[in-house]
């Protein structure tokens, strides 16, 4: 079994490692929450109408900003399923999403977002546990017993079309073709007693395995887990190859295979350690109208449409179950935003690694641009010519960062792709607009996109490749950026608060550096003289050039 790794600072060294079991569930998960510091539990009742989703958008905007848990749903005293409510799950905070991912609390960003990169490289599949070996099988209600309606499923905005259940949930589905298992995380309404509504964006994996069987003349099992460990959402909301399970890659995150069992009703494989699960069929042709939701962006989205409603057959539960909730709104209490920022920007990276893209130093998806999507900034070593534009090009329409992103920038290595002061300052000074912005039309976008108007027009979108970096041909003559040495920084560094200055010396990246500027494409193939190149002149003896 892997174990997550705990970073613990010596003053002769590098860290030295301290393992730590995996999480196993929400109930570990909460309480490694609990251990840092970062969870608040309200025991006064609170109403899941709109309260809930207040106090969550609210608590998002404080440093620190917990995760809050709602013991007692008002209204909902005398339910068969006394359930709590978990909000702001992960939120702005960088600890809960490293811990969620497996790793130390206080890892750097960029180092966080290689490491879960390279956990991407790794599968694990799942192990099968038998029903009596599975938490979520300790209750289970079938049949004309379902009552969804007394679960306290919240209402999030005042212009919501109803009551969502799922939005932190992991929806499960099997291709009619291929059989794989497909985990998405995806957004379900309480259409009756045991009725759910499934909102699926255009080109996402569990709509093509809908519309494949409706192709078929078939109906679709369907599982929801609504109550899960974190990491199923941050698996769930990316976009992996359609031939591989998200189970497989939470097991590599993890190190381990993560437990499913059987489904009773459908032929699934559900989280075995899940809070609640349901499961479900789609018959052909079967919709709904849903919605509309106040979505990703921070606006509602589109206006109420049919979606596939899915007939519930099954609900297991553990006792008082814990129902994990994922608001959608503006930055910085959009629930995805900050998980967003790591584990798309590692799903990026991860992409252009595969495609053999050299000189890659980080990739960031800003949490601020709606929800994560909007925005990816990647820091590169300018290996050759052509290089910041293959990459932007790449990383535009990589599986990873396909969908949505509508500014993809490109900066040098000396820029932290996490520090938007320094992004833009490389915007103002490296891109000369007029030859350094390209457009893409006609990309996958969505219908939550509220640019796009009349509505019709989507989910068609368009991409703004913006290279914010030294212009290449230009790298021996382009002006040298002012810096400090970096033995002048360390020596201030060492008498910081000595000189009376509050809190840690600031870190940065980027110093002087003694060595001289190397072309890439120095050589005859190349048009002219670069600095330190010899080369010979017809009838005259060899001369070097300098500047």
């Amino acid at each position: 079994m892997q174990q997550m790794v705990q970073d613990s600072q010596t003053k002769s060294g590098p860290a030295k490692r301290v393992r730590t079991a995996p999480i196993r569930d929400l109930r570990e998960w909460l309480s490694r929450v609990e251990q840092i510091g970062e969870l608040i539990r309200v025991r006064e009742p609170v109403d899941p109408d709109q309260e809930m989703s207040a106090i969550s958008y609210l608590v998002a905007k404080q440093q620190p900003s917990p995760a809050v848990l709602f013991e007692r749903a008002r209204g909902f005293a005398g339910s068969r399923i006394p359930a709590k409510l978990l909000w702001n799950i992960l939120g702005p905070s960088l600890r809960r999403i490293a811990l969620t991912l497996e790793e130390p609390p206080d890892t750097p960003t960029v180092e966080l977002i290689r490491r879960v990169k390279d956990k991407l490289k790794r599968r694990v599949p799942p192990h099968e546990v038998s029903a009596n070996e599975a938490p979520v099988y300790e209750n289970t209600i079938t049949g004309r017993q379902i009552d969804l309606e007394e679960l306290p499923i919240p209402k999030h905005w005042p212009l919501d079309g109803g009551r969502y259940a799922g939005t932190a949930d992991a929806v499960i589905t099997r291709d009619p073709d291929s059989g794989y298992l497909n985990v998405g995380t995806y957004r379900m309404m309480l259409q009756g007693k045991s009725k759910v509504g499934l909102y699926l964006s255009p080109g996402k994996d569990a709509r093509l395995h809908i519309t494949r069987a409706w192709q078929q003349g078939k109906s679709i099992e369907v599982a929801a887990a609504w109550g899960i460990d974190p990491l199923f959402m941050l698996v769930g909301s990316q976009t992996f190859p359609k031939n591989i399970s998200e189970y497989e890659f939470a097991g590599g995150i993890k190190g381990e295979p993560i437990p499913v069992v059987r489904g009773k009703t459908t032929g699934l494989l559900l989280p075995a350690n899940g809070e609640l699960v349901i499961e479900g069929i789609i018959r052909p042709n079967s919709v709904k109208a849903e919605g509309p939701f106040g979505e990703f962006p921070g606006y509602y989205g589109r206006p109420e449409a049919g979606c596939p409603l899915v007939d519930v057959t099954a609900v297991h539960y553990r006792s008082s179950p814990v129902l994990t909730n994922a608001l959608m709104a503006d930055y910085p209490s959009c629930e995805q935003s900050g998980f967003f920022s790591v584990i798309r920007s590692a799903k990026i990276w991860d992409d252009l690694d595969k495609l053999g893209i050299p000189g890659i130093r980080g990739v960031y998806s800003h949490p601020a641009a709606a929800g994560g999507f909007g925005m990816t900034v990647i820091s590169i070593e300018q290996r050759h010519a052509g290089h910041a534009a293959q990459v932007l090009a790449l990383a535009a329409q990589v599986p990873g960062g396909a969908y949505y992103t509508k500014w993809i920038i490109a900066v040098d290595e000396d820029i932290d792709p996490t520090d938007m002061n320094q992004v833009i300052w490389a915007m103002a000074s490296r891109c000369n607009p007029i030859d350094d912005i390209d457009i893409l039309r006609n990309t996958w976008s969505t219908w939550l996109d509220p640019t796009q108007n009349p509505p019709e027009k989507r989910p068609y979108g368009s991409k703004a490749l913006i290279n914010a970096c030294k212009e290449h041909r230009y790298l021996p003559v382009f002006s040298k950026r002012t810096a400090l040495r970096e033995s002048v920084y360390e020596k201030v560094g060492s008498r910081w608060k000595e000189l009376g200055f509050p809190g840690q010396i600031p870190a940065i990246s980027s110093f002087e550096a003694e060595n001289k500027v190397t072309y890439h494409e120095v050589g005859d193939f190349e048009p002219g003289l670069q600095p330190g190149e010899v080369k010979a002149v017809r009838g005259k003896k060899a001369r070097k050039t300098s500047r």
